[in-house]
């Protein structure tokens, strides 16, 4: 169950470690392959579309956000990527032409990054093949039921992730 996690550079988690369990450790190495192979696969997927996942992702966001553009600080957010990263996979699509960049109305340092005509045709034209691949490689290979304590297992992971991720 959870427990107090300990700041980086904490002693007493070098001076006694808690050690995973055989089960512990299984089901953490399962989620790790898990995680990798899947998003591997997807973006194996995608890649015939020209795309990443890193760019569909993005494409995602700033298609079902309110006038098809978000401030680069809440995509990066949204999409667990740093601010750095983010602005380097936005320039690699802004060449594709499939987004641009807008600056934010009464703030010099605000960017809104806004999907394009084509980004939305293409996001359009790939998301059946994606939400089919989501479907064949992970969806229909769990029931129902392994689904829901999926989401019940995370969720509190994600928030405490999101809770560390703002206070840094």
């Amino acid at each position: 169950m959870p427990t107090e996690s300990t700041a980086p550079g904490d002693t007493r988690a070098a001076a006694s470690p808690r050690w995973l369990t055989a089960d512990e450790q299984a089901a953490w190495r399962s989620y790790l392959r898990l995680a990798k192979m899947l998003m591997r696969q997807l973006d194996r997927d995608l890649h015939a579309f020209g795309l990443t996942a890193n760019d569909y992702e993005i494409l995602v966001e700033l298609s079902e956000s309110p006038d098809h553009r978000l401030r680069m600080t809440e995509l990066a957010d949204l999409t667990a990527q740093s601010r750095s990263r983010l602005s380097h996979q936005v320039t690699r699509m802004e060449a594709r032409g499939l987004v641009h960049r807008d600056a934010c109305d009464g703030d010099k340092r605000g960017t809104f990054a806004v999907i394009t005509q084509r980004g939305l045709a293409i996001i359009e034209r790939v998301a059946p093949f994606h939400v089919e691949s989501v479907r064949r490689h992970f969806i229909d290979r769990i029931s129902p039921e392994q689904l829901a304590m999926l989401t019940e297992a995370y969720d509190p992971v994600l928030d405490t992730l999101r809770k560390t991720r703002d206070r840094d």
